[in-house]
């Protein structure tokens, strides 16, 4: 076998491999000497059918299929022999194929691309500092109360804030449209879930009330035909309903699974959860940035075999996420919408491998083991969580993969300049969403290790 390799692109390789003729025409014979004792044939018993008729009749697909699989034996040893490392499938087309003459075919394939580091010295990093005080734990139990909220219905005017249940047909002109009409539908004032203008002109209204409703759709409404367009809907109110907050009693604070119903214990809990959650929140941030330096300090290229990928992982997700049910055909859904995104987390998986090998990074049982712990603290019943983690192979790497990432993020931030910036628990994790919105829009989200 002889071997030659074009550099066609940094990341792509261009293989010829030539295979001596006689190695490929003694495949083909013996393949021949095989068939000939298998087939059945009219006129001929089994295995005495003379060689120049099986040639006849099945020399040209045995040699098609023997030219198939020592092309694909020998790009293997091929790609071993030059030490090349593909992301993805080849394509591999023969060039010369021809009985007599030496087999040579041509494989095209994209490599892992190799990544020299530059450093991300000098990056700037905001990484907010902010506390839990008693009001941000007060607020979010008034959070708590209305989520655990019930409707009382109420002889009155509605008003913001107020659910109303309402039967409603929308036109355009004279014409209704589909989508527009539903009966006993539950809308709350105020909580901008309806078309803008809507909502706001319910104000005021008592159960029994019939209201004729105009508004205009935004010009970047989902559905097309209805953009920018001015409608009319009739509304019917059957009722009107003023929400009911549960008090802070023994029997809401077990809810939540304070058995004891002790208040103190539960605003610990409380306590306890949203430092754990802005810890989260101020770690992600000074992750993204980190990330975003490191792209940018190394915009290295990526495998389109690999964006492929990906972009079907996240079209699968998007399914997932939408309720789209599990035999969707994810291939609908354009493949553009993800491609940016693909590729931002592709890159930065292939570089924080590359981090995480260049410094040697390890993550012992222990600091496994730790990790599952600290995840399982988010859950009612955290040692069922613990022991399925740590039982569980598959999860137990993805709580590996979760370390090194850490690891490697703790090690970029080390050349980066950190700069604390002290905020309050509300404007902390608006920041962190702010930046995670950004990133989602710019394709820059967080990154899940390739291998």
């Amino acid at each position: 076998m002889q071997v030659s390799v074009e550099t066609t692109s940094q990341i792509e390789r261009r293989v010829t491999v030539q295979i001596p003729a006689d190695e490929v025409d003694q495949a083909v014979s013996e393949r021949l000497r095989d068939t000939a004792q298998r087939v059945r044939l009219n006129g001929f018993r089994q295995g005495r059918v003379p060689m120049a008729v099986v040639k006849q009749r099945y020399g040209h697909d045995v040699r098609n299929e023997v030219v198939s699989e020592l092309m694909r034996q020998n790009y293997v040893k091929a790609i071993t022999e030059q030490s090349l490392n593909p992301a993805g499938y080849p394509s591999i087309e023969p060039t010369i194929n021809e009985a007599g003459k030496d087999l040579e075919f041509v494989a095209t394939l994209e490599i892992y691309p190799e990544i020299e580091l530059a450093s991300i010295e000098g990056a700037e990093v905001e990484r907010p500092v902010a506390e839990v005080t008693d009001a941000d734990i007060d607020q979010m139990i008034e959070t708590l109360r209305k989520q655990n909220a019930s409707w009382e219905p109420v002889e009155r005017e509605a008003a913001e804030g107020d659910q109303v249940k309402i039967d409603f047909k929308g036109y355009l002109g004279d014409e209704p449209f589909e989508g527009g009409e539903a009966e006993g539908h539950e809308l709350v004032l105020g909580s901008n879930s309806f078309i803008p203008g809507f909502e706001e002109q319910l104000i005021g209204a008592r159960a029994g009330d019939e209201k004729t409703i105009k508004v205009t759709f935004p010009e970047d409404y989902q559905a097309e035909h209805l953009a920018g367009q001015e409608a009319t809907f009739a509304v019917k109110v059957d009722q009107v309903s003023a929400q009911q907050l549960p008090e802070v009693d023994a029997e809401f604070i077990q809810r939540f699974g304070v058995e004891e119903g002790d208040l103190d214990k539960f605003r610990d809990e409380v306590r306890n959860n949203m430092q754990r959650e802005i810890q989260q929140a101020v770690d992600n941030r000074v992750k993204q940035q980190v990330l975003e330096a490191l792209q940018k300090a190394n915009d290295v290229p990526v495998p389109a075999s690999l964006i492929e990928q990906e972009t079907d992982t996240l079209k699968r997700q998007a399914a997932q996420q939408f309720g789209l049910g599990d035999d969707f055909d994810v291939s609908q859904l354009p493949n553009e919408l993800f491609a940016d995104q693909a590729r931002s987390r592709v890159q930065v998986g292939l570089l924080l491998a590359r981090v995480i090998e260049t410094h040697e990074l390890e993550a012992s049982d222990e600091e496994i083991k730790a990790k599952v712990e600290e995840l399982a603290q988010q859950y009612q019943q955290p040692d069922e969580v613990i022991e399925y983690y740590l039982k569980d192979e598959q999860m137990k790497n993805q709580v590996k993969s979760a370390v090194l990432e850490e690891k490697a993020v703790d090690t970029l931030l080390a050349q980066a300049q950190v700069k604390d910036v002290e905020m309050s628990y509300q404007e902390a994790l608006q920041a962190a969403q702010q930046q995670g919105g950004q990133e989602d829009a710019e394709s820059d989200d967080e990154s899940s290790q390739q291998a």
